[in-house]
């Protein structure tokens, strides 16, 4: 269920951001454990930093430099509109969180969409830059905690995120929250997150990934520390009935839930994804929301 197989500004920055402390030679010890939730948010930057150049060697082919893929099974914004109509976006403002190097937002700049990109990861905006000059795409890009936007209230009328931020943060309701606040009455929030059921089942794509060996109910993060017993990543899992509580609780309202089945095309494996198990278990989940008022 992890997502380490799953994620320089060119705009200014958060200046509230904390400094990141410096990348690990490496976990030493893997697994389920409480967790300080504001040393794992740091260490999540950190990782997703230093791991950026070698998370879009391996990913980087099937997200595409400028294409908006919702997960692992291949679901696209072309085809889906979970956003809304292209030709409609064209009027709306569009923020993305947890951009990696901005593919997404990168795809949705290349149809005529305003929009603006947002990471918590230097080493991430900073192949977003890369990914600008080879596509000739330029995306505009803001360093930012998901937590703690730098935005005017009621200043969007949409935003998104596939895979980025709630995953990597203990209180994932101050991102829903804070989105909510930027979000204009009526403005559209969509996320894709691991599915919830994924994290009963082990981190193998295969048939022998079919058994549970977790409660689906244990809200244990999953962490990775170093030889200090210094978390350098987690993950935070929260049940289908968790999400629905922290998204209504910021004032918005739950429009849909969209579980994308695994294609029969899609050969790929990533991580704990794959054609074997997706064929028989849900991996992702989308939810489709609004802010109430408009």
């Amino acid at each position: 269920m992890t997502n380490h197989d799953a994620r320089v500004p060119t705009a200014p920055t958060d200046s509230r951001l904390p400094a990141p402390p410096p990348p690990s030679t490496g976990p030493t010890r893997a697994g389920f454990e409480q967790v300080d939730g504001a040393a794992a948010a740091r260490a999540n930057a950190a990782w997703w930093s230093a791991e950026a150049g070698a998370y879009l060697a391996e990913h980087g082919a099937f997200l595409g430099d400028a294409d908006f893929c919702w997960c692992p099974e291949g679901l696209r914004e072309r085809d889906a509109q979970l956003l809304g109509n292209p030709g409609a976006l064209r009027a709306r403002r569009v923020l993305e969180l947890g951009c990696g190097a901005a593919q997404c937002a990168r795809w949705l700049r290349g149809q005529g969409v305003p929009v603006v990109a947002t990471d918590v990861a230097p080493g991430m905006l900073a192949l977003a830059v890369e990914l600008d000059a080879r596509t000739g795409i330029v995306v505009p890009t803001v360093l930012a905690d998901a937590r703690r936007l730098p935005f005017a209230d009621a200043s969007f009328d949409v935003a998104f995120t596939s895979f980025g931020a709630i995953p990597f943060v203990p209180d994932a309701g101050r991102v829903h929250a804070e989105v909510a606040r930027v979000l204009r009455p009526g403005g559209r929030w969509v996320f894709s997150v691991t599915h919830p059921v994924r994290w009963a089942f082990p981190d193998n794509p295969t048939r022998q990934g079919l058994t549970v060996v977790r409660s689906y109910f244990d809200r244990t993060p999953y962490v990775e520390t170093d030889d200090t017993g210094a978390p350098v990543y987690a993950e935070y899992h929260r049940t289908l009935g968790d999400h629905v509580r922290e998204v209504v609780g910021a004032g918005l309202v739950v429009d849909d839930l969209v579980e994308p089945e695994w294609p029969p095309d899609n050969r790929a494996v990533w991580g704990g994804w794959g054609p074997e198990r997706g064929a028989l278990l849900p991996g992702t989940a989308i939810f489709v929301t609004h802010r109430s008022g408009g």
